[in-house]
């Protein structure tokens, strides 16, 4: 049986359009469509889908809105949550619908494949959610270590790029700068801006990044030299193209030669 899909939209062409669109890429049934949020729940509650395409800005109650009262309801034992996928006119919503948990986030228009790509990207996170997991053998009790991000889960940021949703996979970030209640990313080919506060990326990304100066965040996988300068600061130089040199402030420069073993 194909996934079951509910489209919500308060406007008819752009059903049409995503119902048309997803009959072309084949593999998901539409059973429900809702013109706004409260529809929306209605339909929910009556019936388990496996895939939600939610438009954000519509009467009454917010496709955010209505995303977040679906992750806060308990599912009935045996139905998982379906996964969100936001389609929406207005890219500045991202970082708010990533952080509910959204499985993609698509602006108005998108071809067939990119919605194909989402709906592949939607099934798979939620085949990984319902996976059986084999409980860990007991720990040997020792010292409590930090608490921090396990190594192997996948951090992504979402970056508005070209009227596009592209996410950053925290590995490629080398190191990056608040920029005016924003933040400069500076990859390893690129730089782009996000909307998210440099204390927010410091909460996401967490792991080997260390806030080495109050403006800059940087990947420590990355350094290549630590250098001293003129004035006796210490400045990084980082393994990008550019070489990158960041300053490091005295009061996080003893820190920083501790989580770097020098």
């Amino acid at each position: 049986m194909h996934p079951r899909a509910l489209i919500v939209d308060d406007e008819a062409p752009a059903r049409e359009e995503l119902r048309f669109l997803l009959e072309e890429i084949g593999g998901v049934q539409v059973v429900g469509e809702a013109t706004n949020g409260e529809e929306a729940l209605l339909l929910l509650n009556s019936l388990a889908y496996d895939l939600v395409f939610l438009d954000i800005r519509m009467p009454g109650l917010s496709g955010l809105e209505v995303a977040q009262r679906l992750r806060g309801a308990s599912a009935p034992e045996g139905v998982r949550r379906p996964q969100v996928i936001f389609t929406t006119a207005y890219p500045d919503h991202a970082v708010e619908a990533f952080d509910l948990a959204a499985a993609d986030y698509l602006v108005k228009p998108f071809s067939a494949d990119r919605l194909q790509r989402s709906v592949q990207r939607a099934l798979a996170g939620a085949e990984a959610a319902s996976s059986p997991v084999t409980a860990p053998a007991p720990a040997v009790p020792g010292p409590a270590a930090p608490a921090t991000r396990p190594a192997q889960q996948l951090v992504r940021i979402p970056v508005q790029k070209d009227g596009r949703t592209v996410l950053v996979d925290g590995e490629a970030i080398v190191y990056a700068v608040a920029a005016r209640g924003y933040a400069s990313l500076k990859l390893t080919d690129d730089r782009v801006l996000v909307s998210f506060s440099l204390n927010e990326l410091e909460r996401r990304l967490q792991g080997h990044f260390f806030r080495v100066h109050r403006s800059y965040l940087v990947n420590l996988r990355y350094v290549r030299e630590l250098v001293p300068d003129f004035r006796g600061a210490l400045v990084l130089v980082l393994n990008d193209r550019q070489r990158s040199r960041v300053e490091v402030s005295r009061r996080h420069a003893p820190e920083l030669r501790r989580r770097l073993g020098v």
